[in-house]
């Protein structure tokens, strides 16, 4: 008998081993779900966050990106179907096949000067010709000081309304993204990757700190034609001052494409001056920007200039005939579970 009542003693007290452990488990995964809810709860309730004050790099990263570099690595080549006239007015398309960029400084002009007549020529090839496009945007940023790792998004935009819809593929792959101005009370929808997308779709502020976490850039300014808005306010700022270096490459391969490359830069740090260099590449057949990628000054002298941020739109191609459907959260083919 004292030997039976060991062997019961003992099995009580695996029972009640196993018993404790159960419940441990039990409330670490209720934890996790609380932690998850309130996850969603910040995201539903935020609306008016500040928007991401740009610093300067304070440390150092990897050496400039140049061409044959992991942004910028050939893809297939762009598709485009027939020239549209653009939402933004029913203006009439432009044969791009005659359009030639002018990048010959004239006399007594500012180095800029033949840039922003570049960069306005190909802003009106935009808003002539190009009503939406489908391209895969590889992006990598520096944010608060530390450069993040490359992201690859498939990505759809629609001009009128402004429409952008993403498809992370790395890293979140599965990651959905859509915002439509004008639309939804501003806020983006958002159904996230791995264990968060059992929470279903969720609609956040695009200029709150949960949608710019990790990012330079709210989604309302992403694409082409916000990219060179963006560039021409700067470069035209910046014709007030004189140093400035212009270099440009009339044929140069980027993303697999024939581009021209615009490089400008500011050999002295200046508080005007957004960044120390910048490379816009235009594609020479459809004559819309493809890359751009800008740099801080290095550190130390005789130092590497730091990347800030890096876009490419590879694969692109215009004028697909998206329509409202193709930017609607009810759609089907968006957001599947």
């Amino acid at each position: 008998m004292p030997t039976s009542r060991k062997r019961l003693t003992k099995r009580v007290l695996e029972i009640e081993t196993m018993g404790f452990v159960f419940a441990s488990r039990l409330r670490r995964t209720w934890a996790a779900l609380l932690a998850t809810m309130a996850f969603v709860a910040t995201a539903r309730a935020e609306d008016a966050v500040s928007e991401p004050v740009y610093r300067e790099a304070k440390q150092s990263a990897a050496a400039a990106t140049t061409p044959g570099s992991p942004a910028m690595q050939p893809a297939a080549a762009p598709a485009i179907a027939p020239a549209v006239a653009a939402a933004h007015g029913a203006q009439v398309p432009l044969d791009v096949s005659k359009v030639q960029f002018d990048l010959a400084q004239k006399s007594g002009e500012h180095p800029l000067a033949p840039v922003l007549r570049t960069l306005k020529l190909s802003q009106e090839v935009i808003d002539h010709n190009v009503r939406d496009y489908s391209c895969n945007l590889v992006k990598q940023e520096r944010v608060d000081g530390e450069l993040l790792e490359q992201q690859k998004i498939f990505m759809k935009v629609m001009h009128e309304p402004f429409s952008v819809y993403m498809s992370f593929l790395t890293p979140y792959a599965g990651r959905e993204v859509l915002f439509v101005d004008g639309q939804n009370s501003g806020k983006m929808v958002v159904l996230e990757a791995g264990f968060k997308r059992m929470l279903g779709k969720m609609n956040i502020d695009p200029q709150g700190s949960l949608a710019m976490s990790g990012q330079r850039h709210c989604i309302t300014s992403v694409g082409i034609r916000n990219l060179t808005v963006k560039l021409n306010k700067m470069w035209e700022t910046e014709t007030k001052f004189g140093e400035c270096e212009v270099k440009c490459e009339p044929v140069i391969k980027v993303a697999g494409r024939e581009a021209t490359m615009i490089q400008v830069v500011h050999p002295v740090p200046r508080q005007d001056f957004k960044f120390h260099a910048c490379r816009l590449f235009l594609d020479n057949e459809y004559k819309v920007p493809i890359h751009f990628d800008a740099y801080s000054w290095a550190e130390e002298e005789g130092g590497d200039p730091e990347l800030e941020e890096s876009y490419t739109y590879a694969n692109l191609k215009l004028n697909n005939g998206f329509t409202a459907r193709e930017f609607d959260a009810t759609n089907p083919e968006l957001f599947k579970k």
